[in-house]
């Protein structure tokens, strides 16, 4: 018996005894709880997001959507990249001004590959102004979990208004949770016991977020 086998006959043997027209669950849990706190307009909800992806220290930037490839193509400079990872529905146009190295998000590249790519750059799924955080769901402009955790350098895209909403549950109302989304706060922080803050252990070490609207 496979470990799948063995848990979902746990589930089967503990739910024996449920009636078969039981409450639905998504019926007989309540959501009336609070969906944003404050009422903000268009403009502060994207102040909010920015000012806290700045306090968990990810570098913002705001653009309009004519000025993105300039701006891309410059933050890959001052980096100095000489690789960049592009996810394979990423608009292309988006890189146009940039003479870097594209590398293909490709299912066999393993770590020490993505290790060696300089920067990666994707879209996002959906950004939350009171969290500061970026969710990503695996989607073609996006690419594959990985590519966001090994390079050491990460620029994200977000358009504005679209892709940003006030809190969590307005957020987990566009996500699919069949997906495999990844929730980023900052770039990759952990501290010891002493409180000693070390970045990068788990993703990249630098986050940039790109506004664009």
């Amino acid at each position: 018996m496979s470990s799948r086998e063995l848990i979902l006959g746990r589930v089967r043997r503990a739910l024996a005894d449920v009636p078969a027209d039981d409450t639905p669950y998504e019926d007989a849990v309540t959501r009336t709880y609070l969906r944003e706190h404050g009422e903000r307009d268009v403009a502060q909800t994207v102040d909010l997001l920015a000012e806290n992806l700045a306090d968990y220290r990810a570098i913002v930037h705001r653009c309009d959507e004519d000025e993105l490839p300039a701006l891309l193509a410059r933050l890959l400079a001052e980096r100095e990249a000489s690789t960049v990872l592009v996810p394979p529905g990423l608009d292309t146009a988006w890189l146009a001004e940039s003479d870097v190295t594209r590398v293909a998000d490709r299912a066999e590249s393993g770590p020490r590959e993505l290790d060696a790519v300089d920067s990666v750059v994707t879209a996002c799924a959906v950004a939350v102004a009171e969290t500061g955080t970026i969710v990503l769901d695996a989607g073609p402009d996006q690419g594959r979990r990985r590519i966001t955790l090994v390079p050491d350098h990460h620029v994200c895209v977000v358009r504005v208004p679209g892709q940003v909403v006030s809190s969590v549950p307005q957020a987990l109302d566009r996500l699919d949770p069949r997906r495999p989304l990844t929730w980023i706060s900052g770039p990759s922080a952990t501290s010891d016991i002493e409180l000693d803050r070390v970045e990068g252990v788990h993703g990249p070490r630098t986050l940039e977020v790109i506004l664009v609207g």
